[in-house]
Formats: structure tokens, sequence, C-alpha cells
């Protein structure tokens, strides 16, 4: 693919160590299995210690990323290149957990360079798509840990006193929560998620009780938990502070409306678009697509018109110009940070 094109993007799953749930592939219409709590759409991300795994393959049998790596300014335009280089910037996935994730975290951008020789760590967003009645979400130690304290929990594996350190906070559909890197977190079964996320696959496991993972041996990304607990962060979040990461949009009718707080802003943006009888239109860059309800039509200035309906995702690129959405339908819109994107210092 010399020149990028509007994808339809097919079903991009494969097992997990962590249960899943029938949502996504009856969003989807893709194959789901117990075993398979998540699809990465539109990724040029792999699988931790995997050559290919996650990555999205075109219908010419390459891969996303070969086809970015080979024309970065035909998907993602010259000033997004001029900034970041060949990087999408930007993972997106589906989570359909059947039971309740690990505590764990993610390394920042400067532990993940030193470290892991990579420029991005994994902060993360969560768009909640569903959520059953008293669905939490753990986020954040809700008092000030000590390192010794915290390794003396993952050395006892105990799992019921690593759950009760976090702060819960209930969740609902139409709530966006943005998961800084470096914090501890957790997720409830039962939650339909989009997740938005810097583009690897870096998770520090604190505890694995009942999961189909080895803690000891793989929970630490090959560096060792003495090292790879440096990346966590010790410092209470109050509940206050975890409210600010939060962004509801449970009385809001907008046509486009933000999912996430200002801070992610440095890392991805996401929007909930609902057009009614509207045009929503956007200037050319890389953006991917997730129809959660209805119908409707994108319209590219340069590659022609594109039937979207529930469950379709669709990646646009530069390449197609400016775009617009129309219909009666709803989509979660994933783009990465704008050019422009204030810098992380983390």
């Amino acid at each position: 693919m010399l020149v990028a094109q509007p994808i339809k993007l097919p079903a991009n799953q494969f097992d997990h160590f962590y249960k899943g749930g029938n949502r996504i592939g009856k969003l989807r219409n893709g194959p789901g299995g117990p075993m398979r709590p998540e699809e990465w759409l539109g990724s040029t991300t792999t699988r931790f210690g995997s050559a290919n795994q996650g990555l999205t393959l075109l219908e010419d049998g390459t891969t996303l990323k070969e086809s970015v790596s080979t024309n970065p300014e035909s998907w993602l335009g010259k000033a997004h290149v001029n900034r970041f280089g060949a990087s999408i910037e930007i993972l997106v996935k589906l989570l359909d957990p059947d039971q309740r994730l690990p505590v764990h975290y993610h390394p920042k951008r400067n532990f993940a360079k030193q470290h892991l020789g990579v420029p991005h760590g994994k902060t993360e967003a969560w768009i909640v798509l569903e959520a059953p009645k008293d669905a939490w979400v753990g986020i954040g130690f809700e008092s000030n840990m000590t390192m010794s304290n915290v390794k003396n929990m993952v050395e006892k594996e105990d799992t019921k006193g690593l759950i009760h350190s976090l702060n819960k906070r209930k969740v609902k559909a139409g709530e966006g929560i943005l998961v800084p890197a470096g914090i501890p977190h957790a997720i409830a079964e039962g939650i339909f998620i989009l997740e938005l996320q810097e583009p690897t696959d870096f998770s520090i496991l604190l505890e694995w009780e009942g999961f189909a993972v080895d803690g000891l041996k793989d929970g630490h990304l090959n560096l060792g938990f003495d090292l790879a607990l440096q990346a966590l962060n010790l410092d209470a979040l109050k509940s206050e502070d975890v409210e600010k990461l939060v962004v509801s949009t449970e009385n809001d009718s907008s046509l486009m409306t933000s999912m996430l707080p200002v801070q992610a802003e440095p890392y991805f943006r996401s929007h909930l678009l609902r057009p009614k009888n509207a045009s929503l239109e956007f200037a050319p860059g890389f953006s991917i697509l997730l129809a959660t309800q209805g119908n409707g039509q994108i319209n590219t200035e340069k590659q022609g018109n594109f039937p979207i309906n529930k469950g379709d995702a669709f990646i646009i690129p530069f390449e197609s110009g400016s775009w617009s959405l129309t219909g009666n339908i709803e989509v979660l819109l994933s783009r990465p940070p704008a050019p422009d994107a204030p810098m992380s210092s983390l």
C-alpha cells in the first residue's frame, strides 16, 4: 500500500492471561473467546516479548506498522512526522474482562527510556462503554506507601492487601478516566472499556493469584522486581485528585464531546461523536474510529465515502484529506496527540 487509504479493520484478537467475556465478539462480529478479553485496533504495537503478535494486518498481507514506516507522511502527515517520527503514538484496545484485572502499573517514559530502551511508557485511559451496577476500578494508593511495604506484599503474594490498598471508585458507562503511568490500578470484572494508551505493552504485576501467568517470572518486564518497583508511584492519590482524572458525559448531549481531561493531551485524544442530523468536520490527520451505536457515513475529501455501522472500526489516514461524519450514529474517535500538543515531562 504505497498511498495510505481508509481501512475497515478486521478483528485482531489473541489469547491473554485473564478471562474475557463475549462483548467484543458481539460488538465487532469477531471470534471472541473465553481467553480473548482484548482487541487491538489499528495497532503498530507488539505484545511484550513477541515479534508480531498484536500487529494489525492489511489486505495485502503487510502490517500497518510496515506500511506506516515505509510511508509515514501519507499516514500521519508532515507535521506529525516532524514532531513524533514514524510512530502513530497510540494504541487503542477494547477490553472485556470476565475476571478482575490484577493490581498492576506501567512505567513512565523516562523509566522506559533508561531501562527498556524505548521512548514511550504506558500512560493509558479508559472509556467506559458498559458497566454493571456497583462496578469499580482501583486507581492509586489510598495512603502513602513505602517501597519495603509494597515489596513485602508482592513477595507474600498478598492479593487482599494490595486490593485493599487502592482507592476504589464506582464507574458507569460514559465516563473517561486517565491513568497516568506509575499509578497502580485494577479493573473489576464485567466492565467493557475502550482503552487508549501509549504504544507499548509494558505492565508490571503486583499480584497474580487466579491468573494464567507466573508473576514471579513474567511480572516485571524481565527487570526483576527490585528495579521494576522503582517505576511505581508510592504516593497516596487523594479522592479529589482521582476525580480530576475523570470526565463524565452523563448529562452531555453535544455533537462532539471530549472524553478525557486536559492532562491527556500530551499522550492522546478521545472524543465521542454524535452527529445526529449534522455533519461533523475534521482536518486531515490519523484517526481510529469505533462505532458503538447506529449507522452513518464517513466522507473523505480525497478518497471517497464509506458506510460505518455499529461495531465497525476504521482507520482514516492523513492522505484522505479533511473528512466528515454523518448519520444517526455514535462513534468514539481516538487520535494521537496533536503535533503542537504540550510535551510530557514524564
